[in-house]
C-alpha cells in the first residue's frame, strides 16, 4: 500500500489533527456540562489533567487549521499549466464541471473561512476554564456564554471536517513522492 507525500499530509491534517480536535472538543463540552450541573462543587482550582487536556486540544485545533490553510490549501488551489491532467489540480477539477462546482463554491469556501472559528472559540473556552475558573463558577451568564462558544467550536469543526472529507473524496490532493506504508510479501 502506498500513498503520495501530499496524501499523507492530508491524512495527518484531517484524520489526526482534525479527528483528535473533534474528539477533544466533544470531551471539553462534556466536561463543561458536568461543571455546569447543579451538583458540581464550586472549585476554583483547575486539576492538572484538565489544564493539559485543554492545552493539547487547543494545539491540535490550531495544527488542523494552520496545516490546512498553509500546506494543503495551496496544493488544492494550484494553477495547472495548459493541457495538464486536472486530476492533480483539485480546485480546477471541481470547478471544471457544473455538477461539481458547488463542492468548491460552497464547501471549500466554508472550510477556508468558517473553519477558523473552531480553534478560536476552543482557545477562548480553554482560557476561561484555565485562567478564570472563579468567573465560571460564580456567574451563570459566563457559563452559558462559554457553553455556547464550545458548541459553536464543535459545530464549525464538524462541518469543516465533513466538507473536507467529501471534497477530498471527490477531488483528492495528490502528488509528491510515493511512500510505501506496507509492502506485499507475496
Amino acid at each position: 500500500m502506498e500513498v503520495t507525500q501530499r496524501e499523507l499530509v492530508t491524512m495527518v491534517h484531517g484524520m489526526l489533527f482534525g479527528g483528535f480536535f473533534l474528539l477533544a472538543l466533544f470531551g471539553m463540552f462534556v466536561l463543561l456540562l458536568d461543571r455546569n450541573s447543579p451538583d458540581a462543587a464550586p472549585n476554583q482550582t483547575v486539576p492538572r489533567w484538565q489544564t493539559i487536556y485543554l492545552i493539547a486540544m487547543v494545539i491540535v485545533g490550531w495544527a488542523a487549521v494552520l496545516s490546512g490553510a498553509y500546506i494543503i490549501y495551496p496544493w488544492y488551489r494550484a494553477v495547472a499549466p495548459p493541457g495538464s491532467d486536472l486530476a492533480l489540480y483539485p480546485k480546477l477539477l471541481l470547478t471544471a464541471h457544473p455538477s461539481t462546482a458547488g463542492w468548491h463554491d460552497f464547501g471549500m469556501e466554508w472550510k477556508e473561512h468558517v473553519a477558523w472559528i473552531a480553534p478560536m472559540a476552543g482557545t477562548m473556552v480553554a482560557w476561561v476554564l484555565i485562567k478564570h475558573r472563579a468567573a465560571w463558577s460564580a456567574h451563570r451568564a459566563v457559563r452559558t456564554t462559554v457553553l455556547g462558544f464550545a458548541a459553536m467550536a464543535f459545530l464549525a469543526a464538524a462541518i469543516a471536517g465533513g466538507w473536507g472529507a467529501m471534497i477530498n473524496k471527490k477531488a483528492p490532493v495528490q502528488g509528491g513522492a510515493s511512500i510505501q506504508l506496507m509492502v506485499n510479501t507475496r
